[in-house]
């Protein structure tokens, strides 16, 4: 299952005939304000998404899930709105609104008929540097978060397992804390806390501006100039990239909780783009997972689901855009009668087998088939075009690269392919977490024939 643990997965849907910079122009305003303008003339509607180079990776110990939490309270009022008049100005319009946090960035977006964009960047110009943090208002929002926790993560056993899964296998990333926070965090997490976050990081020359849709470039640089050119810059902590150490050998959790059935999650740690030992590999890491697990004709649903019929879900995922070192994921769900050790074991031997074994020329050409059919689609939403460019420039590449990526997938060989299995997908670079049920109400739960986590295969 090709699960969105990061919109970038996405990115690797590319462009088509047409080069994304014969349609992209870019400027920077005095205050260090990045303006990049996509056009798109289909329909009298534009897309503008303010991202901000700050998440949950930038958070330091005692105060995770800050950059969430401020999200939230983005929308609770400035000195000239009160709490919820943004979205209620934005919905009178008739556009709508929202935000997301994620490891790497904060994004800010709306969807609004042309004629409002002027207002919308008035809007978003206003609380980039104007928030009114209100004590009141942030000790209801932070019940929210809380409470939001612990329907995602405290009582979803598979959020569970994926949270106990990145704390034990990330020693020094900051990825192995939650986007949301620990609980103990957003438990003492203060307003005075938020407003230094806020100070600290919400700042033109620590954001890029993204429109996409039916404007001209010049005419947004204006509005951009009006608006958010009188802010004025931040100094941005410089922060040291923290050095992940090399793992000595495989890891295993096991999380026991209350559950319906048992469930698996195996992870080896990869690169990324513009970080690998050769520039080919998080392409051939792509390519890879596709093979797994890119439609019901991948290896995974094929095998394992259809076949034997011992799982009933198993997927891959890589993400090829991050800020730092990623994981290249798989996952599965027994069916009844089977046992996760028999789920986990079959993913060691498709995995092996891609060690062992070169693809086949027809899965290479299926993989990059899909990925031009995925881009097809994609490129039809304006917010997916603004998405793709604010993903790149905000984890420190440059958007442009997006104009290459076609090429470099089509360019992946079988060779490559079995390169980056025997490389990075080996026992002793593995994560391995396996959801042990507990009775629910004193009831049996599914697949209960489980032993705990697996070790070697």
């Amino acid at each position: 299952m090709k699960k969105l643990l990061s919109a970038s997965v996405l990115l690797l849907a590319l462009p088509l005939s047409l080069p994304l910079s014969a349609k992209v122009t870019e400027f920077k305003l005095d205050n260090g304000l990045k303006v990049i303008v996509k056009q798109d003339h289909r329909a009298p509607v534009v897309v503008s998404q303010v991202w901000y180079k700050v998440g949950s990776s930038y958070e330091p110990k005692g105060i995770t899930g800050i950059s969430h939490a401020l999200e939230h309270m983005m929308f609770k009022g400035t000195e000239k709105l009160g709490p919820g008049e943004f979205s209620r100005t934005i919905s009178a319009l008739g556009g709508s609104e929202n935000a997301f946090t994620s490891r790497d960035y904060t994004a800010y977006f709306e969807t609004i008929a042309v004629e409002h964009l002027e207002r919308a960047l008035e809007l978003e110009a206003d609380r980039m540097r104007n928030l009114v943090l209100d004590t009141g208002e942030f000790a209801k929002e932070i019940d929210v978060v809380k409470e939001e926790r612990r329907l995602r993560t405290e009582d979803k056993p598979s959020g569970s397992v994926f949270e106990q899964f990145n704390a034990v296998a990330w020693r020094a990333s900051p990825y192995r804390n939650p986007v949301i926070g620990w609980m103990g965090d957003l438990e003492n997490m203060t307003v005075e806390d938020l407003a230094d976050w806020y100070r600290q990081w919400y700042a033109p020359n620590n954001a890029t501006l993204v429109v996409v849709g039916d404007v001209e470039p010049n005419a947004v640089l204006a509005m951009a100039e009006r608006h958010f050119g009188p802010l004025a810059p931040s100094e941005i902590p410089k922060l040291k990239p923290p050095a992940e150490p090399q793992q000595a050998g495989e890891t295993c959790v096991d999380v026991k909780m209350p559950a319906r059935q048992p469930f698996l999650i195996m992870g080896y740690k990869t690169p990324v783009v513009g970080q690998a030992k050769e520039s080919w590999e998080p392409y051939a890491l792509y390519v890879l997972s596709s093979v797994l697990d890119g439609g019901s004709s991948a290896r995974l649903a094929r095998e394992l689901v259809r076949g034997s019929g011992i799982a009933a879900s198993a997927g891959a995922s890589y993400s090829a855009y991050a800020r730092l070192s990623n994981m290249f994921i798989l996952s599965g769900t027994p069916t009844d009668g089977h046992s996760v050790a028999e789920v986990e074991k079959a993913l060691r031997d498709a995995i092996a087998r891609l060690r062992e074994e070169l693809i086949g020329e027809a899965e290479l050409k299926r993989v990059v088939t899909q990925t031009v059919a995925s881009k097809v689609f994609e490129s039809d939403s304006l917010f997916y075009q603004a998405m793709e460019i604010g993903t790149l420039e905000t984890v420190g590449l440059d958007w442009r690269l997006a104009d290459k990526e076609i090429e470099a997938l089509k360019a992946v060989t079988p060779e490559q392919v079995r390169e980056v299995a025997r490389r990075y997908l080996i026992d002793e670079n593995l994560t391995v977490a396996v959801l042990t049920p507990l009775p629910i109400d004193g009831k049996k739960p599914r697949g209960t024939a489980v032993s705990g986590v697996h070790h070697g295969s």
